[in-house]
């Protein structure tokens, strides 16, 4: 109840009555924009910042591992599952989607760590980072398959050239989003305490106000996604409940098994829990022509991301706690 409360969280829950109830409240594109450059750029510097104190650690590389290895597992599990119901193009873009991350989920989940009290390391945002890739590679790579598979001379037309997935291997690699996250956290973890002093305002004392505002902006927008999850079968509706706390699970059984410490798991949990609205999509919309953008978009913004948000972030934390205690 407590994390409930939160004055962030409280005003996501109020974009979503905002949006429910179709009010024309809305944030403007660019501003919206800035909120989640801004929110990235701190989170790399804390992250460099708490880096610079803690320095290298064996629990760094083995949390970077974990990390990488939930990256690759949960899309081909997912894969796995959804090709028996669904499309091959469909099941390649939603396993995509929720083999990648939410940078707002952990940007949230970070949030409520502090807000506990509770430590964790500053490499989490490179585990972060590192997770967003893999996932979309291997959609395109499954993708492929299933053209090559279908033997149709119509879907010729869709196959990516040779370069294409070279290409897109390029673009997710150096997406400006994710550039920025860890080029500010090597900026940090360069900078130490004294660039921690000079940048305490912009990574203190505005990082929750701003927070507030792009949760609100994110609840608009999970509200108005809604309506795409209408008509479409149960067991996907139980897919995007259900996986998410399977896959932090999953996490924590390495968490427990490698001894990562609580907070690092617990973050652990959230990224393999969290599923991507933005850049996953953004490229399988080109890569994927095939797949319905209103099923791992719907899926993922509309139903994963407020439950994580209101749900999963809490709970994960007080599984962590109470098993790694």
């Amino acid at each position: 109840m407590q994390g409930f409360l939160d004055p962030a969280i409280l005003f996501f829950v109020f974009g979503l009555f905002a949006g429910a109830v179709k009010s024309n409240l809305e944030i403007p594109a660019q501003i919206s924009r800035f909120l989640s450059l801004y929110l990235l750029m701190a989170l790399g510097l804390k992250g460099g910042f708490a880096l610079a104190r803690s320095g290298l650690t064996p629990e760094v590389a083995v949390t970077l591992g974990c990390a990488l290895a939930l990256a690759v597992l949960v899309p081909l599990a997912g894969y796995a599952l959804l090709r028996r119901f669904v499309s091959g193009y469909d099941a390649a873009a939603i396993a995509a989607t929720y083999g990648s991350v939410s940078a707002v989920t952990f940007i949230t989940a970070v949030q409520h760590l502090e807000t506990q009290g509770i430590a964790f390391g500053g490499h989490m945002a490179a585990a972060m980072a590192l997770m967003e890739s893999p996932a979309i590679v291997m959609a395109v790579l499954l993708a492929n398959r299933v053209r090559q598979r279908a033997s149709l001379a119509a879907a010729g037309a869709h196959a990516p050239s040779p370069g294409t997935t070279g290409r897109l291997l390029h673009e997710s690699l150096t997406d400006g989003s994710q550039l920025l996250l860890l080029g500010a956290m090597v900026i940090g973890l360069l900078s130490g305490a004294d660039g921690e002093a000079a940048m305490q305002p912009f990574t203190g004392d505005l990082f929750k106000g701003m927070l507030a505002f792009f949760l609100l902006d994110m609840g608009l927008l999970a509200a108005r996604n809604m309506g795409e999850l209408r008509g479409r079968p149960a067991w996907l509706l139980a897919y995007a409940v259900t996986a998410p706390p399977v896959h932090a699970g999953l996490a924590l059984l390495m968490g427990v098994v490698l001894g990562i410490s609580a907070g690092n798991t617990a973050l652990l949990m959230v990224l393999a829990a969290s599923a991507s609205y933005i850049a996953v999509p953004a490229v399988i919309r080109h890569a994927i022509p095939e797949a319905h953008p209103s099923l791992y978009i719907g899926m993922s913004l509309g139903l994963t991301f407020p439950l994580n948000i209101l749900l999963g972030i809490p709970v994960y934390t007080a599984v962590a706690q109470h098993v790694l205690a």
